[in-house]
């Protein structure tokens, strides 16, 4: 039986934890897709026929605010793996790196998707995003020096997914819609994980 190496072992676990974002479905390694806009401000993630678009009115208001803020959340996710990524030098890190911003990406336009744009509940979709993750984090990301690069960015990731993982945590125990509740679970599992994966990168 061939090796597994530590780069093959992380690139299938991240494929294993990168399935979060679309709606739930038979199969949970189905890798989420980026939802499609329609009038309505819904829209269905996941492969084709996965299942129905939350409606507006299918959603309490502490669904449309943990929507609202793990939109902020992702966007900032993706602000700092794309102000790293170009200067990463551990291999396993930038593999890492990558999935997270795949990852997120189709995650952010399904929960946009999800958001709805008129009706009661929609004023929480205008929540002010500044302030998911800590500036100063984000400063120091972008300040530090090329030998120091991969450090401070597991550092600051692995705080960053943390918080989100603590967020997805909380809304299982309080939201009302399924669907956005089997979402905060997956982005619980994977976050998770990838705080693990980010310890790991760092050993030799």
């Amino acid at each position: 039986m061939p090796r597994r190496t530590p780069l093959a072992s992380l690139v299938a676990a991240l494929l294993l934890t990168g399935a979060c974002a679309g709606p739930p479905t038979s199969s949970p390694s189905t890798l989420p897709q980026p939802a499609p806009a329609s009038p309505a401000g819904s829209a269905a993630a996941g492969s084709a026929g996965a299942g129905s678009a939350i409606e507006a009115d299918a959603m309490s208001g502490i669904d449309v605010v943990f929507l609202s803020t793990m939109v902020g959340h992702s966007e900032r996710t993706l602000q700092i793996v794309r102000l790293a990524r170009d200067r990463v030098r551990d291999d396993a890190l930038r593999t890492l790196a990558a999935a997270v911003e795949a990852t997120e990406a189709d995650e952010l336009a399904a929960m946009r998707g999800w958001l709805p744009t008129t009706g009661p509940g929609a004023s929480a979709t205008a929540h002010h995003h500044d302030g998911h993750g800590d500036d100063a984090a984000l400063d120091r990301l972008r300040t530090a020096p090329d030998a120091d690069v991969d450090r401070v960015l597991r550092d600051v990731l692995a705080d960053h997914q943390r918080s989100a993982a603590d967020l997805a945590r909380s809304h299982v125990g309080v939201g009302r819609n399924e669907r956005v509740r089997d979402l905060a679970r997956r982005i619980e599992q994977s976050r998770t994980a990838e705080v693990e994966l980010l310890r790991g990168t760092g050993t030799p």
